[in-house]
């Protein structure tokens, strides 16, 4: 099994020239600029909003689906946990370390002739969605608990508080990826319905 990390990163370089055209567009409120620096990055933080007139800021982590080029998935994986050096560490998505305001989804990535063409993005909170997540006791400590209990499994994983057609389940990527990553993976049309979610293009 090996790692996609360096691809990801020259793929989502690549991406984000597209990106920034529909925020151009999209985001006429805000002001925006691009995190550059390791600490930033590491810090959950791609995109910086300002908005222009009352100053609010917000650090956007951009996330995109770029295993699935030329596809239109109705859901999207947040990471939980995955493997380094055989210890389970803390995912992205709860990682107390992380200063993320929204998550930009990027989704239905297109591409021709090796440029990127189109994509949809969704702007989620993250505040809420963890919120909604600990109201519906799914919060960090229960779904530990069941990631421990399942260790090794590989596939779906129905959780109690989730809809497994409609809302979401727990996946464990435990034999195709070298991270093992395990992540709540929940759909789009979900995420807009209970409110912690909106797609702008």
């Amino acid at each position: 099994m090996k790692s996609n990390f360096k691809t990801d990163l020259a793929q989502e370089k690549r991406l984000t020239p597209l990106l920034d055209s529909y925020y151009r567009i999209h985001l006429k409120m805000y002001d925006f600029k691009r995190a550059h620096s390791l600490e930033q990055q590491l810090s959950g933080i791609d995109l910086i909003l300002t908005h222009k007139k009352t100053g609010e800021v917000y650090f956007v982590d951009e996330k995109a689906q770029l295993d699935y080029l030329n596809k239109n998935l109705p859901t999207f994986a947040f990471e939980l946990f995955y493997t380094k050096n055989e210890t389970l560490k803390h995912g992205w998505l709860f990682d107390s370390e992380k200063k993320t305001h929204m998550y930009a989804l990027v989704t239905n990535i297109q591409k021709e002739n090796d440029s990127f063409t189109a994509c949809n993005i969704t702007f989620v909170n993250r505040k809420k969605l963890l919120c909604f997540l600990t109201d519906n006791g799914l919060d960090e400590a229960f779904l530990k608990n069941q990631v421990l209990e399942h260790l090794g499994f590989h596939g779906k994983m129905e959780l109690s508080g989730l809809d497994l057609r409609k809302e979401g389940h727990v996946h464990f990527s435990s034999k195709n990826k070298a991270e093992q990553p395990i992540n709540l993976v929940l759909q789009l049309a979900f995420l807009k319905e209970i409110r912690v979610a909106r797609r702008f293009v």
